[in-house]
């Protein structure tokens, strides 16, 4: 196996695994807690089969490709956007697969850290003759699962905060009114965002202020995993016959270890301990990791959302910000940061910045 400099690769390796990346992302909705992975099958520049992985316990990526090349994988190059596994699992070894088809050259984008693979299907092909090659575009493969690298390397999922203001850095007017601040295409591309989330979570204060229901509404036809919808409850008396409990997804409530929650039998709740008077919030997150969840996108007011921010959990905002003003009393962004002097501010950088309808959507992350 032979990890290369990005300038080893030509342009049709690149151009390729361009592509492999583009149809991993069309599992965005329905794979997790499996990575996405993308895989195109080659002889010199044409391209003889592709594929992704479509749902967890379905066949992988390469099983697709294999399948549309047929026997004009022999002596073929396979493109992989992630390390093809070499052990059973609910589907046999894709590295098997790969050698018995006569695959001749593996590129691959990036090793894929869990456990169970790590390193063995690199060494399984390596092991026959096959050549193996690694790195290509290697930070476009991370970026793009870069939910499931976090819950395998760091054990814990990737966090995203999802905020909406004015231009003058408010979420709802004086009274407490925040329907709509943005707009209908707004308001859809977070239907994406969540879509790409295994689980949503917001406080119990939200859950009584708006009733939400944190379920994924995708145009007729566009399927996806319905994420779990997670609900922290600090101080007892959660809303139990609000929308969230409702049969449509599957909900979690959180509370803490000193408390005895007064909940219905048939809503499945999570004991974690207290940080100061409010939950622990990395241990919310180490569960939700043991749970097989990948993104976490927070919708909650500015007390949860600025405590994330305060205890350094944030990964990344997807901040919607609208062209209205709604005036000093109107209700802050974020709270409880503690920030007092410009020597306390916290830097973020723009990843993204898009128009999406009349509102700008920026995606930022700590600096």
């Amino acid at each position: 196996m032979s990890s290369l400099n990005p300038d080893s690769f030509s342009a049709i390796d690149h151009a390729f695994m361009a592509r492999a990346l583009r149809l991993a992302e069309r599992g965005a909705y329905t794979t997790r807690p499996n990575p996405m992975v993308g895989c195109v099958i080659t002889r010199g520049e044409e391209l003889v089969g592709e594929g992704f992985h479509v749902q967890a316990g379905g066949p992988h990526a390469e099983v697709f490709a294999l399948r549309e090349a047929g026997a004009r994988a022999r002596g073929a190059t396979a493109y992989v956007t992630l390390e093809p596994c070499a052990h059973h699992g609910r589907t046999p070894p894709c590295a098997d697969a790969l050698v018995a088809a006569g695959i001749t050259r593996v590129v691959a984008a990036t090793r894929d850290p869990f456990g169970r693979v790590d390193g063995d299907g690199f060494r399984k092909l390596t092991a026959v003759g096959v050549q193996v090659e690694t790195g290509l575009m290697e930070a476009a493969a991370r970026e793009l699962n870069r939910g499931f690298f976090s819950r395998v390397e760091r054990g814990r999922p990737w966090l995203r905060v999802k905020l909406a203001m004015s231009l003058d850095g408010r979420t709802a007017a004086a009274d407490g009114d925040s329907k709509w601040i943005t707009s209908d295409q707004a308001r859809a591309d977070v239907q994406r965002w969540r879509a790409r989330s295994g689980a949503l979570l917001t406080g119990s204060g939200t859950v009584r202020a708006d009733d939400p229901m944190l379920t994924v509404r995708l145009p007729e036809g566009e399927e996806a995993l319905a994420p779990l919808r997670v609900v922290l409850d600090t101080r007892g008396g959660l809303l139990t016959t609000a929308r969230i409990f409702d049969e449509q997804a599957p909900t979690l409530a959180i509370h803490a270890v000193d408390m005895v929650p007064d909940y219905e039998d048939d809503i499945e709740a999570l004991a974690v301990p207290r940080d100061g008077d409010r939950l622990d919030l990395s241990a919310v997150l180490a569960q939700l990791a043991q749970r097989g969840i990948n993104e976490v996108q927070v919708e909650a007011g500015a007390t949860l959302a600025g405590a994330m921010l305060q205890v350094g959990i944030v990964d990344e905002l997807l901040l919607y910000i609208a062209p209205i003003l709604l005036g000093d009393r109107g209700r802050p962004l974020l709270t409880g940061l503690g920030v007092e002097d410009m020597a306390g501010r916290r830097g973020m950088r723009v990843v993204e910045s898009r128009q999406v309808g009349p509102d700008l959507r920026l995606l930022l992350r700590p600096n």
